[in-house]
C-alpha cells in the first residue's frame, strides 16, 4: 500500500472569524516549531457547509483525506503542524470528524463580544464581496428571507449561512461540541480583548498550551483589519479588473495578453486597497446597544460556560 504523504494536523484553530484567527496564525506561521499551511482556511472538515471555490486560487479546495494531507506535506518531522479554518466552530460536525482523524488534536478557539464581532463581521463580509447591503441594521432584517434562499450574491448562494450574522452567536452550543469531542485539557478559548490587550500573554498561553518552547518576545501583526468597503467603487473596479460589460471584457482580453494573471490580481487588490476600502465608520451606537440587549444572555451563558465573568468584562452588567 503506497503511504499518504503530508500529515493530519496536531492543532487546529477553529473560530471564530473577526476574533484574531489570521493574527495568531500569522504568528505561529513564523515560529520554527510549527509548521502551517500556505492555505490559511482549507475547511476541510466543515464539507457539510459548502465552500465555493475560490476562482483566485490556483488549486482547487481540498476535497480528499489525501489532498488536504498533501497541505503539510512539506512540514519536518520535529513541527507541530497546524490548521486555521474559522468556519470549523460554525459546523455542526467538523468537531466530530476533527475528533475522528486526530484524537489527540488541540483546539483553539478565539471569541469576541458578540455587537463588535458581528459589526466588524459585516464590513469583512462586504469587503469579500458576499454582502452588498451596506447597512448592519438591514442586514440583521433581511435574515428570514435569507433563510428561504433569497441571497444577494454566488458567494452567499454558495456558503448559504455566510449572511446569517445572528446564528454566529451561538457561542455556547458551538463550543459544546468541541468539549463533547476533546478532554477539557485539549480545548483551549481565548478572548479576543484580552489578545488585543495582551499579544505576549496570550502567545504565551498558547505556547504553554500546545507545549512549544517559549521564544523570544513575537511580533503580533495587524492582520485582516476592519475597513469599509465603497460598495459602488468597487463594483466599478471589479468590473475593469474581471472583465464585466463589453468595454471591461475587451479590455481583459487585451491586458490578458500582455500580463501573468498573478501580476493583474495584484494590481487588483492594490487599486482596491487604495480606492475602494476606507477606514471603517463609527458604530451605530442604538444599534449596538440593541445587539448587546439581545445577546446578553448568551453572553451570560457563556460566562458560567467558562467560568469567568464576561458580562463584567464586555460591559453587560449594567444592561436593563
Amino acid at each position: 500500500m503506497t503511504e499518504v504523504a503530508g500529515r493530519i494536523p496536531d492543532f487546529f484553530i477553529v473560530g471564530y472569524p473577526k476574533c484574531g484567527s489570521t493574527a495568531l496564525y500569522e504568528t505561529l506561521k513564523r515560529n520554527p516549531q510549527v509548521y502551517m499551511s500556505n492555505w490559511k482556511e482549507p475547511n476541510f472538515f466543515a464539507s457539510d457547509l459548502y465552500v465555493a471555490p475560490d476562482p483566485g486560487r490556483a488549486v482547487p479546495r481540498p476535497e480528499t483525506l489525501e489532498q488536504y494531507r498533501a497541505l503539510f506535506a512539506a512540514a519536518r518531522e520535529d513541527q507541530l503542524v497546524g490548521d486555521a479554518s474559522i468556519r470549523y466552530i460554525l459546523s455542526p460536525t467538523a468537531a466530530a470528524r476533527i475528533a475522528d482523524a486526530q484524537p489527540g488534536a488541540r483546539i483553539i478557539v478565539l471569541v469576541r463580544e458578540p455587537a463588535s464581532y458581528l459589526r466588524s463581521l459585516h464590513m469583512q463580509m462586504l469587503q469579500s464581496r458576499a454582502e452588498v447591503e451596506p447597512s448592519l441594521r438591514r442586514a440583521l432584517e433581511l435574515e428570514p428571507e435569507r433563510r428561504q434562499g433569497r441571497l444577494p450574491t454566488w458567494i452567499a448562494r454558495e456558503q448559504p449561512g455566510v449572511l446569517l450574522y445572528s446564528d454566529h452567536i451561538r457561542y455556547v452550543e458551538q463550543m459544546r461540541r468541541y468539549h463533547a469531542a476533546f478532554p477539557p485539557e485539549q480545548v483551549l478559548v481565548l478572548i479576543y480583548e484580552d489578545f488585543r490587550a495582551d499579544n505576549q500573554g496570550t502567545l504565551r498561553k498558547v505556547e504553554r498550551f500546545l507545549g512549544l518552547d517559549p521564544g523570544p518576545p513575537a511580533e503580533v501583526p495587524q492582520a485582516n483589519p476592519t475597513v469599509r468597503r465603497r460598495v459602488g467603487l468597487d463594483e466599478k473596479l471589479f468590473d475593469v479588473a474581471y472583465g464585466r460589460g463589453a468595454l471591461a471584457s475587451a479590455a481583459k482580453r487585451t491586458i490578458k495578453l500582455v500580463t501573468p494573471r498573478r501580476v493583474r490580481r495584484g494590481a487588483f487588490v492594490a487599486a482596491q486597497r487604495r480606492v475602494v476600502l476606507a477606514a471603517p465608520e463609527p458604530p451605530d451606537e442604538e444599534l449596538m446597544l440593541e445587539l448587546r440587549r439581545r445577546f446578553k444572555g448568551e453572553v451570560h451563558a457563556l460566562s458560567e460556560y467558562l467560568g469567568r465573568d464576561l458580562l463584567a468584562l464586555w460591559g453587560y452588567s449594567d444592561l436593563d
